[in-house]
């Protein structure tokens, strides 16, 4: 019979955590805390809506589709642009340096798991003008500065 492992209880923790942060497409509902090694947030975009064309410099992604229709724009292997109709049931990633954008067909939710919110997130297209995100301008907006 296997022993389980000695864990010290002074880290753990019973606090629930939730922010959520308005944006121009929508919002996100972000359900970790920025201290862990990775991040999970419920992105909420209002139909025919769109986040911007991006590309992060320490960040990956992962994207679920939990309802509504949505479609990602990614680059493939080619440099190219794909739109790709996000299917329930499946999950999509978005490597560090990949073009990449969610556009939603109608009020869709999806879920984000990811590494930790680090670097800078580079808008390459943005319908609502904003510049780049770096960390300082994300702690900012969380009321984390």
């Amino acid at each position: 019979m296997s022993q389980a492992p000695h864990f010290d209880p002074t880290n753990f923790s019973t606090d629930a955590f939730v922010f959520r942060n308005e944006k121009p497409w929508g919002y996100e509902i972000i359900f970790t805390p920025p201290n862990l090694p990775y991040s999970g947030k419920i992105i909420h975009i209002l139909a025919g809506k769109r986040l911007s064309l991006q590309v992060h410099d320490k960040k990956q992604e992962s994207y679920y589709l939990a309802g509504g229709e949505c479609n990602v724009v990614l680059e493939d292997n080619h440099g190219e642009l794909q739109i790709i109709k996000l299917e329930k049931g499946k999950g999509y990633t978005v490597g560090i340096g990949q073009k990449h954008r969610l556009w939603a067909v109608s009020d869709c939710d999806v879920f984000e798991v990811a590494t930790p919110e680090i670097g800078t997130t580079y808008r390459l297209e943005d319908d609502y003008k904003r510049p780049d995100e770096t960390e300082a301008l994300r702690k900012e907006e969380r009321g984390q500065a």
